[in-house]
């Protein structure tokens, strides 16, 4: 059985935090430390490395993009730790900020989905695993800015679709209960994405996931 995933929670709102560190000891996980600003942040994911850090974006000391810029600064110290920002607002470029060029082991959650405690877990143990887990709402808005034509272009509205929800860090029996369809389909889908997108075989299915999501997040 593997150990419990290991938590950092920042957040300096007490109710909001408590909040979030009730929903994730009661699943069996546990919080290896908490922080009240960027600064405290980063020194908490340093001398604890957890397996992932949850952390409002705007926080103490300066209350604007302090704990965005914090977790970056985390995703590029220590590439193995999971990155979940929350935030109040839809922000482009917060979320391409964080992405960067790998899309692997980030999350970016509107704060009013942390009462779904179902969301919240699911995006806590998909960055885990080194997948993303980007809002709903994030995801369709980056998906209405205007884009050059691409490869992505080529997908069929179902490709699109199935594409949209890997990006919310869903498995592919997650998307086929999603779409109401069988997991064969969704695999088919799958496979024709990473055809139309370069993403041939001899590359792990992680690793094929990843790119597509980073190629869908970036066109």
């Amino acid at each position: 059985m593997a150990p419990p995933l290991r938590i950092v929670v920042a957040e300096d709102q007490a109710l909001v935090r408590e909040g979030i560190v009730r929903i994730l000891e009661s699943a069996g996980l546990t919080i290896v430390a908490v922080a009240v600003d960027a600064v405290d942040l980063v020194a908490q994911a340093v001398d604890h490395q957890p397996d992932v850090v949850i952390t409002d974006i705007q926080m103490p000391p300066d209350r604007s993009d302090d704990g965005l810029r914090a977790a970056i600064e985390i995703r590029r110290r220590y590439p193995g730790i999971g990155v979940i920002v929350l935030s109040q607002f839809l922000e482009d470029r917060f979320v391409l900020d964080l992405v960067g060029d790998r899309a692997d082991g980030v999350g970016y959650l509107l704060k009013e989905r942390v009462a779904d405690r179902t969301m919240l877990l699911e995006a806590v143990r998909s960055v885990a695993a080194g997948q993303s887990a980007l809002d709903r709402d994030v995801i369709a808005r980056l998906v209405g800015r205007r884009r050059a034509t691409g490869p992505l272009d080529e997908l069929t509205p179902r490709e699109r679709g199935v594409l949209a929800l890997m990006a919310e860090g869903r498995s592919n029996s997650g998307i086929a209960d999603a779409l109401t369809v069988t997991v064969p389909a969704v695999e088919r889908h799958v496979s024709g994405i990473f055809s139309k997108l370069g993403l041939h075989p001899s590359e792990a299915e992680h690793h094929r996931r990843v790119v597509a999501v980073l190629r869908y997040l970036q066109h």
